[in-house]
């Protein structure tokens, strides 16, 4: 899981990198309807499942919904078939 939290927080920092410059170069309305809420929403709570004790009984869902997540990145070069929910 150490794996795929890792590859989650990559995703986010480039894609945030990514709407940052596309904000530069465009201006903030360019990215309006973009899904970077989103993207905070799963950093915040791949950090919510690091920080969560082993014994918590939502630590499984937390789990699954995490691999969920991950997979609109599927076609990464970096992404694991076992990542799959």
């Amino acid at each position: 899981m150490d794996d795929l939290l890792r590859f989650l927080h990559a995703c986010y920092e480039a894609d945030n990198h990514a709407y940052a410059e596309v904000a530069y170069r465009f201006g903030g309305d360019a990215v309006l309807d973009s899904h970077l809420p989103m993207l905070d929403l799963v950093d915040m709570l791949a950090r919510e499942y690091e920080a969560m004790d082993p014994s918590d009984t939502r630590l499984a869902g937390l789990r699954y919904a995490l691999r969920v997540l991950a997979q609109p990145y599927a076609e990464h070069p970096d992404y694991r078939a076992e990542w799959r929910p």
